[in-house]
């Protein structure tokens, strides 16, 4: 099993997390370029395309319901759900930075199952 203690976690998420920052900065309007720089962040944790955490104690982004994936990162953002890792990951997002974070990892091929709401019609 891996351990990291949470000094090593933040160092490694904010030198992941700087290079998205200066494009965020420049950037917040446009979605599409943000979320390509703000993919290999989350995947750095999450793995390709949210599928395959670096840790088992992480979650399966991929294929998760975009609107729980977009209240979690806004509770992250604003403290309401505990993490310091990803507290300080959701800190710079917009709003519309959540929002396309969210589509795209909700629309990924995963590993798990969740019952898509559209089936029931």
């Amino acid at each position: 099993m891996i351990r990291l203690d949470l000094k090593t976690l933040l160092i490694g998420a904010a030198a992941l997390a700087l290079p998205s920052l200066s494009a965020q900065a420049a950037d917040h309007g446009a979605a599409g370029a943000a979320i390509d720089q703000l993919l290999p962040v989350c995947q750095s944790c999450h793995g390709e395309h949210g599928a395959k955490p670096i840790v088992p104690e992480y979650p399966v982004l991929a294929g998760q319901y975009a609107s729980y994936i977009e209240h979690a990162l806004k509770d992250y953002r604003s403290g309401a759900r505990k993490n310091a890792v990803m507290k300080a990951q959701a800190a710079n997002l917009t709003d519309a930075d959540i929002a396309a974070l969210s589509q795209y990892f909700a629309h990924q091929a995963s590993p798990i199952y969740t019952f898509k709401l559209e089936q029931q019609k």
